[in-house]
């Protein structure tokens, strides 16, 4: 997780890849929309392991995330 960083200064603080300007969601969109981890890499100046970390980070972001039932108002 040391490749993905956040810092308010570089992409209004989402977070990216380090060294980079490439933010998480930019990879993961591209890996959604088809692209090959070797198109991502050529496309984005980036190594395998980089796409490896956002995967890992978007993976941590998940597990961690709380889920709340809300409560339906059922109209009368």
């Amino acid at each position: 997780m040391q490749r993905i960083i956040i810092d308010p200064k570089i992409r209004h603080g989402k977070p990216i890849i380090k060294g980079t300007r490439v933010s998480v969601d930019i990879v993961l969109s591209a890996l959604a929309s088809g692209m090959t981890y070797e198109e991502v890499c050529k496309e984005y100046g980036i190594k395998k392991e980089d796409i490896l970390a956002v995967i890992e980070y978007a993976a941590s972001i998940l597990t961690h995330e709380e889920v709340r039932p809300i409560k339906m108002m059922v109209k009368k």
